[in-house]
């Protein structure tokens, strides 16, 4: 005799183990708790703004998040080796199930069981034979065709209460509730819907954030170079993008008097390929919709526009976006020079002579120090106090840095100093430095942020979703239950019935819990001239 293999024998037992309903609801907990974190923590592919904010908040956890993945949760490795398995796991599971499902819609009610006065509803009634067969279309049936005449209209009865009907010789067996396995059907078909439409939607997708500046010259085409934060799929490259451009042109944000945001509308030029520019406006509930593309407005904030003179008197301006820390769109930011006080004898640009300001940005300054909170989102009283910076910025070792926050690095090893006092400066005032250079606040201009997604599943994840909470409707509310009849003539010789009558027994049985079940069966017996109340049969 030879014995099994142990290699095919543990993954045969390995692949029923992971292909167990058990092991499926296990495992879709585990993606449950899994996606915890996605919905707790800021997400780098929804709103970069939040994460760096919450680096900035927390600057010791934030790493340790970072590096198990917990701001990208949704495309990192342990989530998705979770997804792969459940959905192994789901398709092991429900496929074989499917065939049982189909069977048993396909099936028909079973014949009579022998005691039918055993089943939960039990009633029995005589019919005379007449009466019988006047209820039938045989209404000209003849006294000896009394049990076939009364199973006709048990039959007929049945089906007008749209209960599916077998007739034997001797019974009637009916059953009802099917919607429920039509229901079950439906749900794990669109289950494996749903879980096809993740997966290309994964496979196939792509989104990037962006955040785009108002004006010309600062206008986003969509390239992953101009993404601030972009994933593409598996099957995804940067040729397979979509091509077009938008410029942001105007902004309309409303406020009530607490400070929440009452509506943000962002007005864009778009410029596709193959058309000519057009204007679009969208808001934060009706994305913006392209060819293969839809752009969401996340947020919004402010964008102090700032000119730095320095020491030789040339002069340059930045338009600096600040991210907002609060609700009230108290911003932080830098605007950086690098390329200041070049000697225009020599050409020569000091790295140790680049300057920088450090600035919080006030929507709504308060009317007297401390000037650290906005008392309002809208430009009621705008201004920017800045900290100022001179020496290396460590743009030049080709270090990856924040563009909205000064290397704190080059602060500690003295590279990077502070240059007197912090101003608060509102609009076209200006602030001088200890070696005569200036800035000046110019202007205020306004920014967006915008998240681009394209995600092929979603149309099959949608369908799917809806099938699958009509299909779960039936699977959970629909109640199976079955009635037998069995019609026997009563004979010639019975002196207490009438000659040619027959001689009814009824039975029902739920499939499932169903506490109405007693009065349906005879609200049915009713119908059926049966006693008006059936006694109850053994369990």
């Amino acid at each position: 005799m030879s014995r099994p293999n142990p290699a095919l024998a543990l993954l045969r037992n390995s692949w029923r183990q992971l292909t167990s309903m058990r092991t499926a609801l296990i495992l879709l907990f585990l993606l449950a708790v899994a996606a915890i974190p996605g919905s707790l923590l800021p997400q780098r592919d929804v709103n970069i703004e939040n994460v760096d904010a919450y680096f900035a908040a927390n600057p010791r956890l934030a790493p340790v998040l970072d590096r198990l993945g917990m701001f990208d949760v949704f495309a990192s490795t342990w989530f998705a080796a979770i997804y792969l398995l459940l959905f192994t796991s789901l398709v092991g599971c429900i496929v074989p199930r499917l065939r049982e499902h189909v069977r048993a819609l396909r099936a028909a009610p079973p014949a009579a069981p022998r005691r039918l006065d055993r089943l939960p509803q039990h009633a029995r009634w005589t019919t005379v034979g007449d009466t019988a067969a006047s209820d039938t279309a045989a209404g000209d049936a003849t006294a000896g065709d009394a049990p076939a005449a009364a199973r006709d209209a048990i039959a007929a009865e049945l089906r007008r209460r749209r209960w599916r009907v077998t007739v034997a010789d001797d019974s009637v067996a009916a059953e009802k509730g099917r919607l429920k396995e039509t229901g079950n059907l439906v749900f794990h078909l669109s289950l494996i819907g749903v879980l096809l439409g993740v997966a290309v939607g994964s496979w196939f997708g792509w989104n990037g954030n962006r955040l785009l500046v108002a004006g010309p010259d600062t206008a986003f085409c969509n390239t992953v170079q101009q993404y601030d934060e972009y994933r593409l799929g598996p099957r995804i490259s940067d040729g397979d993008l979509p091509r077009f451009c938008l410029e942001l042109t105007d902004f309309t944000a409303t406020f009530l008097e607490t400070g929440q945001p009452a509506s943000y509308s962002a007005e864009v030029q778009v410029d596709a390929d193959g058309g000519a520019a057009r204007t679009e406006t969208f808001s934060v509930n009706s994305p913006l919709r392209l060819d293969d593309a839809n752009v969401y407005l996340l947020g919004h904030g402010y964008v102090p526009v700032l000119r730095y003179t320095d020491r030789y008197g040339q002069a340059q301006t930045v338009s600096a976006p600040f991210l907002a820390v609060d609700g009230m769109l108290t911003s932080e930011g830098v605007a950086s020079f690098p390329d200041a006080n070049v000697d225009p004898a020599t050409g020569e640009r000091d790295p140790q002579l680049q300057v920088a300001f450090e600035g919080l940005f006030l929507p709504s300054a308060p009317q007297q120090p401390p000037y650290v909170r906005s008392t309002h989102p809208e430009l009621r009283d705008p201004a920017v106090m800045l900290w100022a910076y001179r020496g290396n910025l460590g743009l030049d070792a080709g270090i990856p840095g924040s563009v909205y926050q000064i290397d704190q690095r080059q602060v500690e090893a003295g590279r990077l100093l502070p240059v007197g006092d912090p101003q608060l400066l509102r609009v076209g005032e200006t602030m001088t430095l200890d070696d005569g250079s200036t800035i000046e606040f110019l202007d205020i201009s306004q920014y967006v942020t915008l998240s681009v997604r394209h995600d092929p599943g979603s149309g099959l994840l949608l369908a799917s979703s809806a099938a699958l909470l009509f299909g779960l409707m039936p699977a959970l509310f629909g109640r199976r239950r079955r009635v037998w009849f069995r019609v026997t003539p009563t004979g010639p010789d019975a002196a207490s019935t009438t000659p040619g009558s027959s001689l009814v027994e009824a039975g029902g049985l739920p499939r499932t819990d169903h506490p109405g079940f007693g009065d349906e069966f005879r609200e049915l017996i009713r119908a059926l001239g049966g006693d008006a109340g059936p006694r109850e049969g053994r369990h």
